[in-house]
């Protein structure tokens, strides 16, 4: 039986390390965006201009964790039948 809420919590704690992560390198490394679209999606495109603000920050946090959340939620439900 896995410990749902223990998992979450890891889950929400993992996922806005990575996140802020993830930010912090394309704030200081801006190109970073169309290597990880090139190498990691295989994919070319114009991504167009980077909008790094508090706002896109925080609501890019926010709906990340919640999909990360409910994902892992799913997975511990399904898991537990």
């Amino acid at each position: 039986m896995t410990n749902i809420h223990h998992l979450l919590k890891v889950t929400a704690l993992w996922i806005s390390i990575v996140y802020v992560v993830c930010y912090l390198g394309v704030f200081l490394f801006p190109s970073i965006r169309e290597a990880v679209m090139l190498y990691a999606f295989h994919t070319k495109g114009n991504l167009g201009t980077n909008v790094l603000t508090f706002g896109t920050f925080l609501s890019g946090l926010l709906i990340w964790n919640i999909v990360a959340l409910l994902s892992v939620w799913l997975f511990a439900f399904i898991f537990n039948r």
